[in-house]
């Protein structure tokens, strides 16, 4: 199947965030805060999308109070953290906005993505990611994680559906 023919029907995207959303650096403070790098220029591709018609949502293995305020900075109200089974999050959440796996997209970097890459219409990496999830993408992104990756996936799905220019039509004008 085409890379245009997965990304055509898909109405949910949802995105690992160390090394897909972050650059993957851990940093920690002495008293144990956790900080984390986001690109603004992810975000808004993120809201982009949104606002095209794509539902977005956060899927993690760890738990930050900044992932929290970054998920409500952009409108994504679909934040799942602590996640230890990613695949049944998924499951559940697709089950939740009724739509099939064909019409959701995930964007991992890591082997534990894998089973959702795997089960969703479109497969999203990065170029640091393990050979292993890089094969099973059907796109790796250019750009690296934490440096516009996610937005480069972001335009890539608006332009295959149509919706890019839309989007960018009031910064144009």
């Amino acid at each position: 199947m085409s890379l245009p023919s997965r990304l055509q029907p898909i109405r949910l995207i949802a995105f690992d965030v160390d090394g897909v959303l972050t650059d993957g650096g851990l940093y920690l403070s002495d008293s144990g805060e956790e900080f984390k790098r986001f690109n603004s220029l992810d975000g808004h591709g993120l809201k982009m999308l949104k606002a095209s018609g794509v539902e977005l949502a956060i899927i993690t293995g760890r738990r930050s109070q900044c992932v929290s305020l970054r998920a409500a900075n952009l409108g994504i109200r679909h934040l799942h953290q602590g996640v230890e089974d990613k695949l049944a999050t998924m499951k559940a959440l697709l089950a939740e906005l009724n739509l099939p796996p064909q019409a959701a997209a995930y964007m991992g970097d890591d082997v534990v993505d894998l089973p959702v890459m795997r089960h969703v219409g479109a497969a999203f990496s990065v170029p640091g990611a393990p050979q292993l999830v890089r094969d099973q993408a059907h796109y790796v992104s250019r750009r690296a994680a934490g440096c516009g990756a996610v937005r480069e996936v972001c335009e890539l799905i608006m332009a295959t559906q149509g919706t890019l220019h839309a989007q960018l039509a009031p910064y144009l004008n």
